[in-house]
């Protein structure tokens, strides 16, 4: 859907105006019913068309989330890999053009909005292009992988005027919604402390060493085009299996923290209304692993907001999860716990236990539900598109979570806590930190920097 000066006629009335005009005044005119949305068919100026870049299974698992809705038409998919496009274009084969370059398929004019579902070092340029272009986008999480990025993404979404929910899916829930009218209601009274942690046992071979050395060009896959921005490294089929896999190599995942604090600590920033850290500490490293990829199989990171601390903890070497363990076996476990002055609460996706310190919970109510429950991720910003109004994670509130994240990175990488000014959106007293928060694309990519001021 295109955006609407509130002074001019908006399509969706002008064809309302114009269609009952005809009825009226010429009466033999058959008008289909489509248009006018009779018998249950939306009317055209009622859908969104829809296209996805990066057809994968989360990209693909959000379209199909979208499409179901009869005001939703898919008009477009793009992606690098013959066979994944193949798969969309042949489920909406009456509707959809396949691309194998997003920028191409962002010109296509009966194409309202995006699904942005490709690997996260290519979230930035690809959201910003959209935005460019005129289109509303859903953007995967992690929003971006560099703090830059984070930056250019949310003003270009501003600046452009666009409509953007970034998928943390988990913020739909209703488990979350009673945890934070919980920690609203002050029961737990002062909470000093966060502690976020998401756990997963891939010992001892963890994503494997492949054995399986087929050239990319013979499986239809474009490698290089993959790569885009990112470095060209020699070809690991692993790697493009799905983002559980490619979360081993830093340079297009930046590892398991981006590809999991963001459902996490989603809810402490919500609930506690977290702006951005002062300081970030983290430490850890690649110590156990012996596979394929890169990136580090532990991370422990610590936050300073005022008032209060935040941790981060991801290993993916034990899975012990706390008061969330369990049955004594492998898993993937993940929580939050908020430790108050009166008692602490934890949480994980699907239920929520309040521990009292002694009796200082005594004579004290849960608060009653006041949050309504979401009508769905996807299904929010289809409405928003249509209302114009931001969706609930918007690049507003996203960037308070994803620039954590990428601070705790850029500490790891530089093995220092890094101090960042809130106010001022920039790390201080770190030359070094504050240049390597500005990515420096693989040629010809560049990074649009215009969007930093």
């Amino acid at each position: 859907m295109n955006d609407k000066s509130t002074s001019s006629l908006s399509r969706r009335e002008f064809l309302k105006v114009t269609s009952a005009t005809a009825a009226t005044i010429a009466l033999p005119t058959i008008i289909p019913s489509s248009v006018l949305g009779a018998n249950g068919q939306t009317p055209p100026s009622e859908r969104i068309n829809l296209g996805i870049i990066g057809c994968g299974s989360m990209g693909t698992s959000n379209l199909t989330l979208c499409a179901r809705y009869p005001d939703v038409v898919v008009t477009a998919a793009c992606d690098v890999w013959d066979a994944r496009l193949e798969t969309v274009t042949e489920q909406y084969k009456d509707t959809c053009k396949g691309y194998s370059d997003y920028r191409e398929m962002l010109q296509q004019k009966d194409l309202d909005a995006v699904i942005i579902g490709t690997p996260p070092h290519w979230h930035a340029l690809q959201a910003i292009a959209a935005c460019e272009a005129g289109k509303d986008l859903y953007l995967q999480k992690p929003m971006t992988l560099h703090l830059a990025e984070s930056f250019a993404v949310r003003n270009a979404v501003s600046r452009h005027q666009r409509i953007c929910q970034v998928g943390t899916q988990i913020h739909a829930s209703d488990n979350y919604r009673r945890v934070v009218e919980y920690v609203h209601s002050g029961n737990l009274g002062h909470i000093s402390a966060v502690r976020t942690f998401n756990v997963m046992n891939q010992m001892p071979e963890g994503v494997g060493k492949t054995t399986d050395h087929t050239k990319p060009e013979d499986l239809g896959l474009d490698w290089n085009a993959w790569c885009g921005p990112a470095p060209l490294r020699d070809f690991n089929r692993t790697i493009v299996r799905d983002a559980y896999y490619h979360s081993s190599w830093m340079d297009y995942s930046g590892g398991w923290t981006p590809g999991m604090a963001p459902h996490i600590i989603d809810l402490p920033v919500w609930a506690l209304d977290l702006g951005f850290p002062t300081l970030t500490a983290s430490t850890g490293g690649r110590f156990v692993l012996k596979d394929d990829g890169d990136a580090y199989d532990h991370h422990e990171v610590l936050w300073q907001y005022p008032n209060r601390t935040m941790t981060w903890m991801s290993s993916l070497t034990n899975s012990y999860g706390f008061d969330f363990h369990g049955e004594p076996v492998k898993s993937r476990r993940l929580g939050v716990y908020f430790h108050g002055a009166n008692g602490t609460l934890y949480a994980n996706y699907s239920m929520f236990k309040v521990v009292p310190e002694g009796n200082a919970l005594e004579g004290k109510q849960p608060p009653p539900p006041v949050l309504p429950s979401s009508p769905g991720h996807e299904r929010e910003w289809l409405d928003c598109i249509k209302s114009r109004r931001q969706p609930s994670c918007n690049t507003n509130y996203h960037v308070k979570i994803d620039v954590p994240v990428l601070l705790s990175l850029l500490s790891l990488k530089l093995g220092r806590a890094i101090r960042f000014d809130p106010r001022k959106e920039q790390i201080v007293g770190d030359r070094e930190a504050a240049k390597l928060a500005i990515p420096k694309y693989r040629s010809p990519w560049k990074f649009p920097a215009k969007y930093l001021s």
